[in-house]
């Protein structure tokens, strides 16, 4: 996420790349997007999918050329740090007339002389090799205003993560659990169930989701005080958890519809699905924040643009595979919120143990992400208040930060646990600003800030595909259109109420 400039770690493969890329964007935005589909129906949920696919692989491509900019820069600078260096050993005189070149190294008529050396000795200086994160870029690129909105954008985004995370582990359990009948066997026949209805005993459904919500902020709440890292054993794990549950639902619910028993119906068009739609759709392409740790080990990046492509064409066929099964095979009324909840009934399959692994897959998988997260954000509120040279009082860095990280998500989780809202919120704003709002800034300055430092005549080798102007122009009208489209969508419907 947001931090400074990281090591690179250990390089790969191009197409090794193409799987981690695969991976990371293919999260828990998927289970949510079959309901989704079926709420607004298959042309419009279709046509919206793969022009919402379109316009992230755009941004991905200008954060990619933003990535090379920043090494650029980075790159003169400590080519400029080391004449300077040179030039004060060489010199026992006073300021030389290099070191007032050097003040003011965005002067293009003073840089360009320079600069124009530094490009015949190095030809690959927008070569990716550092990672820089989006908050070292904004840093680099942005006014302050532009940093603290970027911050403020990202923090929203990971408290909504943090709050889809908090209310699908409980509510996963809830609906194993509370299941009448043979134990799990009822889950996913299409009964609705209240809030109200009695899950053991006198426990009604609604407290026992609140019990499981406060075990897993027990169990997991305290990481948030302590430093987290995600294991390669653990990304591994999850990885082979998440692959063999999706091919699993896949697989089952086309041998549903190739035996005759499917039951969807759905309808082409309805416009008023299209806001939760959206802000899915916007969650489930989300991928530019972690570009940077994904991009740099890629050992060649000559064609990273169009190894991109291919990974939003595979994915993009996955989507609509994984949508278009689960809206078939079931009744729009019948499917749940996450789609794993659906495989739990008996009639569909009658394997227990294949029951309660896509029933608590969600729990195994999320729970592993819910810290790491949760540390990210933590760091990213820190790094906003943060002070050259200062320091945190003990209280306020070991206390104060990891409860503003942690109390709200799991606030919003105690209210609500509607996941296709939540996910469609966090989406439609924080989402729609991160994909494409940031990127599109990011281009934008980091070309400005190229042809000040290095001269127009300077191409960076990887510049987007999507170099002209007005692309930049139209995802940055496409970005504010939506959050106008999805808040009076959203005023208009309360209204109706």
């Amino acid at each position: 996420m947001a931090g400074g400039i990281t090591d690179t770690g250990e390089l790969y493969s191009p197409y090794v790349g193409l799987v981690y890329m695969f991976n990371l964007i293919v999260g828990t935005g998927a289970l949510t997007m079959p309901k989704a589909f079926a709420t607004a129906g298959w042309l419009v949920s279709l046509v919206l999918l793969m022009f919402l696919g379109f316009m992230s692989y755009m941004t991905t491509t200008f954060v990619v050329e933003a990535m090379a900019a920043a090494n650029a820069q980075l790159r003169w600078k400590r080519m400029e740090k080391r004449k300077e260096d040179d030039e004060d050993e060489d010199s026992s005189s006073g300021v030389s007339d290099s070191d007032v070149l050097l003040q003011d190294g965005y002067e293009r008529a003073e840089t360009r002389p320079i600069l124009s050396v530094q490009r015949r000795g190095s030809p690959n200086i927008f070569e990716i090799t550092e990672r820089v994160e989006m908050g070292q870029m904004a840093s680099m690129f942005f006014n302050k205003v532009g940093v603290n909105l970027f911050y403020f954008c990202i923090i929203i985004y990971l408290y909504g993560d943090l709050a889809i995370y908090a209310a699908a582990v409980p509510v996963s359990l809830m609906q194993v659990t509370c299941a009448t009948g043979n134990h799990s066997c009822s889950v996913g026949d299409g009964t609705k169930y209240n809030d109200t209805d009695k899950c053991w005993g006198p426990i009604r459904r609604i407290d026992a989701y609140r019990l499981y919500l406060a075990a897993f902020t027990l169990l997991l709440g305290p990481f948030t005080f302590f430093n987290v890292q995600k294991t390669k054993y653990l990304q591994i794990v999850t990885s082979l958890m998440r692959w063999i549950a999706f091919i699993l639902m896949i697989i089952l619910a086309l041998i549903r519809i190739s035996r005759g028993q499917a039951e969807g119906h759905p309808s082409m068009a309805q416009l008023s699905g299209i806001r939760n739609l959206f802000g899915v759709c916007v969650y489930s392409f989300m991928c530019q924040h972690s570009l940077p740790s994904l991009i740099t080990p890629i050992s060649k990046k000559k064609h990273v643009n169009k190894l991109v492509l291919l990974d939003y064409v595979l994915i993009l066929a996955f989507y609509s595979l994984l949508s278009f099964t689960a809206i078939y095979c079931f009744r729009n009324d019948t499917l749940m919120d996450m789609y794993t909840l659906n495989f739990t009934n008996c009639e569909i399959i009658n394997v227990a143990f294949i029951r309660y692994f896509l029933g608590l897959f969600p729990v195994f998988t999320i729970s592993t992400n819910f810290p790491i997260i949760a540390v990210t954000l933590r760091n990213n509120w820190k790094t906003l208040f943060h002070r050259e040279g200062g320091t945190y009082p003990w209280v306020v860095d070991r206390i104060v930060f990891p409860a503003i990280t942690l109390i709200p998500p799991v606030l919003v989780a105690f209210c609500t646990h509607d996941l296709e809202s939540l996910v469609g919120i966090t989406g439609a704003y924080a989402g729609n600003g991160i994909q494409y709002l940031i990127p599109a800034f990011l281009a934008y300055c980091s070309r400005k800030d190229t042809q000040l430092v290095f001269g127009s005549g300077t191409v960076n080798k990887h510049l987007s595909p999507f170099r002209h102007t007005f692309w930049i122009v139209f995802v940055l009208i496409w970005g504010f259109s939506c959050f106008v489209f999805v808040t009076a969508n959203i005023v208009l419907s309360e209204s109706k109420l």
